[in-house]
Order: C-alpha cells, then sequence, then structure tokens
C-alpha cells in the first residue's frame, strides 16, 4: 500500500445556510483501497462526499488528491484528474439513449477507438445495457439507470470512483448485481469510496469502513472488524 494517501481529508467542516452538516471529519483512502463511508440518514455522508467533489464548498479543512489540495476545484477540473463520482438518484439523460450516455462519459476523452472498446467492455459488464443499446434512459428501470450511471462513470476512466448510495431503492436481486460489479471494479485496481445504507454489503466489499454521526466521523477501522463489532451490528447492521 502506497504512504501517501490517493485522497486526505483533514479537518473537514461544510455548513447549509447556518446548519453545520459536516463538523469533523478526517478521512484517508490509498490506491487500490475500496473504502466504505457508513451511518445514519443525516449523519453527513453526502455532504462529504459533495464536498470532495467540489459540489459545495467547504467551510473549513483541507482536501488533498495525490498530494495535491483540490478544495475549491470546479468539479469539471476534477473529473479531468479523474476523481469521479456517481451521485444519488443516478442522474442518467433521460432523453439520449443507452450509448449516447455512455459517450456523454467519455466526453473528455478523444481517443476514439478507445472509446469504442470501452463501451463493448460496459456491454460485457452490464449485458442488459447492451440489450437496451438505443433505448432512452428514462424508460429504464430504477436497476438499468443505476447500472448506466456506473457505466458512464466508468467511461471516463477514473482513477477515484465516488458512489453515492447506489442500490437505494432497488431490489435484492438488483442490489447484488450492482455490488457484483462494484467489487469487479475494485479488483481490477479503481479506488473506490462507497456511501451506502446497506451496511452489512457495504463492509462486506470494503477493506476499510468509517462510521459517520451528527458531522463527525466517529469510528474506523478493517471493514471486517466492524463487522464484527458489536457497537456496528446494534446500530447499522440489524442485529
Amino acid at each position: 500500500m502506497a504512504q501517501q494517501p490517493m485522497l486526505s481529508i483533514k479537518g473537514l467542516q461544510v455548513a447549509y445556510g447556518g446548519i453545520q452538516a459536516v463538523k469533523n471529519v478526517d478521512m484517508d483512502v490509498y490506491e487500490g483501497e475500496l473504502v466504505t463511508l457508513i451511518g445514519s440518514n443525516g449523519a453527513g455522508k453526502t455532504t462529504t462526499l459533495k464536498a470532495i467533489t467540489g459540489m459545495i464548498p467547504a467551510k473549513a479543512g483541507e482536501i488533498y488528491y495525490r498530494g495535491k489540495s483540490i478544495k475549491g476545484t470546479p468539479s469539471w477540473d476534477l473529473l479531468a484528474q479523474g476523481l469521479v463520482m456517481v451521485p444519488e438518484g443516478r442522474g442518467v439523460f433521460a432523453r439520449m439513449t443507452i450509448v449516447e450516455n455512455l459517450q456523454m462519459g467519455a466526453y473528455i476523452r478523444e481517443d476514439k477507438a478507445g472509446i469504442e472498446a470501452d463501451i463493448e467492455k460496459m456491454f460485457a459488464i452490464f449485458p442488459r445495457l447492451k440489450e437496451r443499446a438505443s433505448q432512452l434512459a428514462g424508460t429504464m428501470s430504477g436497476g438499468e439507470q443505476q447500472m448506466l450511471a456506473m457505466a458512464r462513470a466508468l467511461m471516463s476512466q477514473p482513477k477515484l470512483l465516488i458512489m453515492d448510495e447506489p442500490t437505494m431503492g432497488l431490489s435484492p436481486v438488483m442490489t447484488e448485481v450492482i455490488f457484483n460489479v462494484i467489487k469487479q471494479v475494485s479488483s481490477e485496481g479503481t479506488t473506490i469510496i462507497l456511501v451506502e445504507q446497506n451496511a452489512k454489503l457495504a463492509l462486506k466489499a470494503a477493506d476499510r469502513g468509517y462510521v459517520m454521526g451528527s458531522g463527525n466521523i466517529i469510528m474506523n477501522g478493517k471493514a471486517a472488524d466492524m463487522l464484527d463489532d458489536p457497537q456496528v451490528q446494534s446500530a447499522y447492521l440489524g442485529e
């Protein structure tokens, strides 16, 4: 494991209209890791992700990506640096076809042959998308749209992929499909930060975990250890 984290967050604070949503977050993610951030609704998880990706400003603290401060860097600049997010709620381009959505994911790239090859790779990972290649994204089910949102993000060739609630509202079968892909992408070397309501599945897939409560990190450690932690079990795993 590299000594320098790929992403390092120090003392992050974020406020919305006078409400302190994130009070104090310290977090490190190393290259090749799958790190999950779990916690109850309103704990500040999505706000933390939005601050990392430049969608909302940080009130205080620092965010370093690959050794450089990215605090205040616009989202589109971060995309070019390989920091990519699959947002909560999927956000596919509803009036575009699946192929057009995938092409949009690669809009910062100019290697046409590579883009075509990656579209075929996405179709291999998500056969359901291949079956519906010319269908409008807005007419697909929630699970299919989630597949498309993930595939579109992967088309940009991310170095760090951030996913916010990828299985929200999905059936158990579709949830399993999505997690299998997350594990596959991780095994191929992409660094991943995962925010996920299903804490048990997230911890089973992850290398390390952070628990967030009321805007603070209240626990962190190896994911396997956290699965066995009575405190985590009672609060987040329903055991």
